[in-house]
């Protein structure tokens, strides 16, 4: 097995600021742990608010030339991180694996997805359009002019090293802003590489930096203190979520955010159980559960809930469970150890509760942060674990008997992300997605994330878009201009 350290030299495991990788001053740094085995395995630098203000200071110092390169340029530029990427597809998957501790297939997913970001946003960067027309009572002309908004504060998190990261600094880039991106500490090594491979492809110095960190609070608050930044965006929980839309509230931050789910995945009497089964597994475990937008409540309808229930169970204790890097394994480790007790916390509750364990339940013992693919019955509505956001490899399943009673219950959240439905009924169907207090719904499938598709949330789980061509309005301003033309 090759060591997937390789990739990223030591010289590029510090801050990238400008056209420099410097140390954090005062040279401090911190260890990043393989999560499946607890080990160390390098160590990055540590940046306090002195680094970000030079980070905020390069990418202002950038902007204007930035801004003022053409779109076809900034197009070319995405063009080349997307085929960087996706020609070194099995190197940045083996690091997100060794950091972030999902299994290999899964992050080669992350890799293929996230390049699609650069991709998808290198065809909008030369689609950025103004308008030209006639006032409606005549007498002058209205001209709108699309303009970047300016550098951009990026706080992104660690289940999805890469995507995420990407999924922000792609269209930042093609609408002409800079960026400073501050990783989450668990995972910062897959933004550093992506950074490298950025200046390899030629994106000139100052628009993307990446201030590594242990000290969030500070740095990121200085960052928005700034009236330099102009922009936030934030993936990450509802409750941080929260906290940095105060502090954005001094400055009169644009803001974009991707906060907490609490997904109801609901299998009705007549859907194809087979694709349901397919759904709710893509649902529950991709990336081992560790996503906002994995199916936290499972309700399956009365006349199928046995049957979905024991086949359901059965897949889920197939799974194989071990090192993300080792040939086989279906379900990686959890980030990290208070993750771990969490979901522990949370199985705990329900089983004093009153509900039962199918499958799995207990944590094991020995190294890493592991815990196994566990499906419960019999969940009481009081429980926490459909309260709270799981973010773990649990099952909860509740069953309902009326479209009316799964709506309620599937909306009684202060989330807002998404929703799955699986039947065969279109008007059914519909009614769902209209009823659905979400910001994305899937019907019939598992699996809704696509660069070309919307991304976000609604009530307390959010707010702007990501991804699609309403992705890139999030980072332009707009001029209007009256022009008297009798």
């Amino acid at each position: 097995m090759s060591d997937p350290m390789n990739v990223l030299a030591p010289e590029h495991r510090r801050l990238r600021i400008g056209d420099t990788w410097r140390d954090a001053a005062g040279g401090a740094t911190f260890a990043v742990e393989d999560p499946a085995t607890g080990k160390a395995i390098a160590e990055v630098a540590d940046a306090g608010v002195v680094d970000g203000l030079a980070a905020l200071e390069a990418a202002s110092e950038a902007m204007a030339e930035w801004a003022a390169t053409p779109p076809r340029k900034r197009s070319e530029l995405l063009t080349a991180t997307y085929r960087a990427l996706t020609e070194r597809s099995e190197e940045v998957a083996r690091l997100i694996t060794l950091e972030m501790g999902k299994p290999l297939a899964e992050a080669r997913g992350e890799v293929a997805y996230g390049a699609e970001f650069f991709r998808w946003f290198a065809e909008e960067a030369v689609r950025i359009e103004g308008r030209y027309n006639t006032a409606p009572g005549g007498g002058y002309r209205i001209l709108t002019v699309p303009k970047p908004v300016g550098p951009c504060v990026f706080v992104t998190p660690w289940n999805f090293p890469l995507a995420m990261g990407a999924r922000k600094i792609a269209p930042a880039l093609a609408a002409g802003c800079t960026t400073i991106t501050k990783p989450a500490a668990q995972t910062p090594l897959t933004m550093l590489l992506l950074a490298r491979i950025m200046e390899e492809v030629g994106v000139p110095p100052g628009v993307v930096n990446v201030v590594t960190t242990k000290r969030s609070g500070d740095v990121v608050s200085a960052l928005l203190a700034d009236r330099r930044t102009r922009k936030l965006s934030f993936t990450g929980s509802t409750e941080v979520g929260r906290v940095l839309l105060r502090q954005a509230a001094d400055n009169v931050l644009r803001t974009s955010m991707e906060l907490g789910g609490n997904a109801a995945l609901i299998v009705c009497a007549d859907a194809d159980l087979d694709v349901a089964l397919d759904g709710a597994m893509v649902a529950k475990m991709r990336n081992i559960g560790e996503s906002c937008i994995a199916a936290n409540r499972i309700y399956v309808e009365e006349p199928v809930l046995e049957e979905f229930t024991t086949r359901f169970a059965k897949r889920m204790g197939a799974l194989s469970v071990g090192h993300g890097l080792d040939d086989g394994v279906d379900v990686g480790a959890l980030i990290d150890e208070p993750s771990v007790n969490k979901i522990d916390e949370l199985v705990t509750d329900a089983v004093d509760r009153g509900a039962r364990v199918l499958v799995g339940g207990e944590r094991p013992d020995g190294p890493g942060h592991f815990y196994p693919p566990t499906v419960l019955v019999d969940v009481p509505e009081d429980a926490q674990i459909l309260e709270e956001e799981i973010f773990g490899p649990v099952a909860p399943i509740i069953s309902f008997t009326s479209d009316d009673e799964v709506i309620a219950k599937a909306n009684d959240t202060e989330h807002g992300l998404v929703g799955y439905v699986f039947t065969r009924d279109l008007q059914r169907a519909l009614r769902f997605t209209e009823g659905l207090e979400t910001g994305m719904v899937g019907i019939n499938r598992g699996l809704i994330s696509d660069p070309s598709a919307p991304f976000g949330g609604v009530k307390q789980s959010g707010i702007g878009k990501e991804g699609s061509h309403e992705g890139i309005l999030e980072y332009l301003d707009v001029t209007y201009a009256a022009i008297d033309l009798p």
